[in-house]
């Protein structure tokens, strides 16, 4: 049995149950905040498929370095880019330095690099906004700007359809579909980076394909006890969180599929669905 399709930025044939991959051209993507964390997880994934990244840190230099050599070990190639997304200054030109440093146009850009600070409308200041807004829209904003201006356009596949050549992915937050009054200004930002999903995938098409992923309880918090996390990861629908593994799954799965656009895979375990509030529950 043999089936062959264009898919997504790879060309994908099925021989004899398995799948083999070749890229149609050079894929280069640049990952914010890929220093540490699921940051780190996309960036391998990328390299896995046979992309060149350009590994965005603002301090975690010694993560960043770690993970260029785990990708050069893949085969493919690794450059570091330093930026303080917080300052307009440094974060405007990362996409045209990514491209420089890794010999050409970007087809590739993952906005992961986020602030999650906990507030409240009674405790937000102007300063917890500006934190979350600039670095959770405005930057990835920013980012998309300059990598439509610069990424290859679509060409036909093998039907003569048109193919998107290039992807941003916006990591969200599950929290987009699950409204609470908790992290007031990082869930208003997390909102107005899914609205920017959904519009830059109407604004960009058909050249460029634009996703996002809204990740649950996935990797403890730096002020989280063990406790807490595995509590939050049990009150899913499916009484587990996600892993790793689970998120970069969805990435592949973007990566794979060149119809599907302005899309929000909540990798979760279904807490987003999670329905057994005080106002139901014992109603008959």
């Amino acid at each position: 049995m043999g089936h062959s399709a264009d898919s997504g930025l790879w060309r994908v044939s099925l021989r004899r149950g398995s799948v083999t991959r070749e890229a149609e051209m050079q894929q280069r993507a640049l990952v914010t905040g890929a220093g540490a964390r699921l940051g780190r997880a996309m960036a391998l994934c990328l390299a896995q498929r046979e992309f060149d990244v350009a590994i965005h840190y603002a301090t975690s230099k010694e993560g960043a370095e770690e993970v260029a050599e785990e990708i050069r070990a893949l085969g493919r190639k690794a450059e570091l880019v330093q930026a303080d997304l917080l300052d307009l200054d440094q974060a405007e030109p990362l996409v045209d330095r990514a491209a420089e440093r890794l010999g050409g146009p970007l087809n590739g850009l993952i906005n992961n690099a986020s602030i999650f600070e906990y507030d409240t409308i009674e405790t937000a200041t102007r300063e917890s906004w500006d934190r979350h807004m600039l670095t959770n829209l405005r930057v990835p904003f920013i980012l998309t700007q300059s990598f439509a201006k610069q990424a290859p356009k679509c060409t036909k596949d093998r039907d003569g359809q048109l193919i998107a050549r290039s992807i941003v992915v916006n990591m969200v937050d599950q929290r987009v579909k699950k409204l609470t009054p908790e992290f007031m200004t990082y869930s208003l930002a997390k909102h107005g980076l899914w609205t920017l999903t959904q519009t830059a995938a109407q604004a960009l098409a058909p050249d460029i394909r634009v996703n996002a992923i809204g990740p649950g309880t996935t990797l403890r918090g730096h002020r989280q006890s063990q406790e807490h996390f595995e509590g939050q990861r049990s009150k899913s629908l499916l009484q587990r969180g996600p892993n790793v593994s689970d998120v970069t799954a969805a990435l592949g799965y973007y990566l794979d599929a060149p119809a599907v656009t302005g899309q929000l895979i909540c990798v979760d375990g279904g807490q987003h669905l999670t329905w057994q509030t005080r106002d139901v529950q014992g109603v008959e």
